[in-house]
């Protein structure tokens, strides 16, 4: 019905674009009830709040710090377009099934929108709309200037043949230009759970091949493609990365160590981290080369330990070739289970970074959480009961927001570097490297020595991977200084904090901007 009624509403102008109609459409359908995007019963099978009520509950915490027009509260706590689809796809053997996808773009303030496109059974339109409104609040923390948008496929992707997903992939892109829900000046899809490089590539091709042929910005129309088709250096690791860097921020600030009662740097560190998918396993790996020991990795069905460390790449490689963590050599101990992994998270450590799905730390296991910090590396992974849990029993957690927005700050580089069509580092590298020789030659003037490993190294110029890492470096100690600072100021968590400085933000930008064209007779 819904789609049927999308076809049928007119053809977006600029007067009155795609997502504007779209809304009004749905909103005029009797029995498309508010509850389709926000059920009745705001609580989970858990007892817990669904995942956008999660979200809610934090932007309403942080409202109460705040002076603002309540009016403008709503304009920016709700969701702006949203997009629910079906379409059929054939199958390899023949069989015609039908897909269920969404995309929500939850904020305007800033153009175009950017988030994710994941593949998975548990995607429905709340859960977009939840993680269109984080997207948001994320790229307000970090300074990225995007509106907040997420997408998803309702299917589980290893049930479909890799022809399959390429259908798939590119039947959604198709849909989604239909409706004005992509582009490079409008809304630009990335990676998330279930999707990678493989597939930005099928949507790049797709939007460029049928509708950017005359744009030369089209290959900005997606991030975290292969580098091949325009990606960047660097967005692979980006968020694990993130990560990283933003807890070593942390752990860098005297007052933060000073109030929490924690030691200073990273070495040294007992890491756990839970989910080894891209975003744990980078984090672990940039952990472990900083000298922080990773002493244990929980997966959905498998778990290990090592008090004395882990070797993160030869787990990652056992992980691959066996599907499961168990019975990896260089382990004191380890699990085959699920029941048996998840109480690995529990186990002693200084740092633990829930790196999977949303509410994985809740109020039934929060209480055995023994970590010190939580950084959060997944979207959503802690509830607004077990964080106070946390928080009651001497825990820091460091929030989603922040502390993931790795991802599309480096996206926003790549989105950049797309519209610029010139890679970093490209014009200026060998003028860069000039400079250096002539400083080196005059040490060499005044007698000083130099190794000729170090002599490469002192001269080289930046990469174009070197300037997303200082980029991505510069961005997050921005954003964890802020964060500090809000906390200290109202004396919130630093969650609260994040939401506090995003809101402020897009307020900010709506005030400067206006709400309207229109004049109010």
């Amino acid at each position: 019905m819904l789609r049927g009624l999308l076809k049928r509403v007119p053809r977006a102008t600029a007067a009155r674009p795609a997502h504007h109609i779209i809304k009004r459409a749905c909103a005029s359908i009797p029995h498309l009830p508010s509850s389709l995007e926000h059920p009745k019963n705001e609580y989970g099978e858990d007892n817990e709040p669904r995942f956008l009520e999660c979200v809610k509950l934090n932007f309403d915490a942080a409202i109460k710090h705040m002076s603002i027009n309540p009016g403008l509260v709503e304009v920016i706590k709700a969701c702006d377009s949203v997009l629910r689809l079906s379409f059929p796809i054939k199958r390899d053997n023949g069989e015609i099934v039908t897909i269920k996808a969404y995309r929500a773009q939850h904020s305007h303030h800033w153009q175009p929108t950017k988030g994710g496109v994941r593949f998975s059974e548990q995607v429905d339109l709340q859960e977009v709309e939840a993680l269109a409104s984080l997207m948001t609040y994320k790229c307000a923390v970090v300074n990225v200037p995007f509106g907040g948008a997420k997408g998803g496929i309702n299917i589980n992707p290893k049930d479909f043949s890799e022809a399959e997903l390429e259908r798939i992939t590119r039947r959604y892109t198709v849909e989604l230009y239909k409706y004005g829900f992509i582009g490079p000046g409008v809304d630009v899809p990335a990676p998330d759970m279930g999707t990678g490089a493989r597939e930005m590539g099928w949507m790049k091709d797709t939007y460029t091949m049928l509708f950017g042929r005359d744009d030369l910005s089209a290959a900005a129309v997606v991030t975290g493609k292969p580098i091949e088709a325009g990606g960047i250096e660097g967005r692979t690791e980006a968020t694990g990365l993130g990560v990283f860097l933003a807890s070593k921020e942390f752990l860098e600030s005297a007052e933060f160590c000073a109030k929490h009662g924690i030691t200073a740097g990273v070495a040294d560190k007992k890491v756990i981290v839970q989910g080894y998918g891209n975003v744990g396993f980078w984090a672990a790996k940039f952990f472990s080369e900083a000298g922080a020991k990773v002493v244990g990795v929980v997966e959905y069905n498998s778990a290990v330990y090592n008090e004395s460390g882990l070797d993160v790449d030869m787990l990652k490689e056992h992980q691959t070739q066996n599907g499961t963590l168990f019975n990896f050599p260089g382990a004191d101990s380890s699990v085959g289970s699920e029941t048996e992994a998840t109480a690995y998270m529990e186990m002693p450590c200084d740092i633990l970074i829930p790196a999977a799905l949303e509410k994985s730390i809740n109020r039934d296991n929060a209480p055995r959480i023994k970590a010190k910090i939580i950084a959060e590396g997944a979207n959503g992974p802690t509830t607004p009961a077990a964080e106070k849990i946390l928080i009651d029993n001497g825990s820091v957690v460091l929030p989603d927001m922040l502390m993931n927005a790795g991802g599309v700050t480096v996206s926003y580089f790549e989105w950049l570097q797309n519209i610029q069509r010139v890679s970093f580092g490209r014009m200026t590298k060998r003028w860069e490297e000039k400079g250096k020789k002539n400083m080196v030659k005059e040490l060499f003037s005044a007698g000083i020595s130099i190794p000729e490993d170090d002599y490469r190294l002192l001269t080289e110029g930046a990469t174009e991977r070197d300037i997303v890492y200082s980029g991505l470096e510069d961005t997050m100690a921005l954003g964890v200084k802020e964060t500090f600072q809000t906390a200290e100021k109202y004396q919130v968590t630093y969650r609260i904090a994040a939401f506090i400085n995003a809101i402020e933000k897009v307020k900010k930008s709506y005030n400067a901007s206006g709400l309207t064209t229109l004049t109010p007779h």
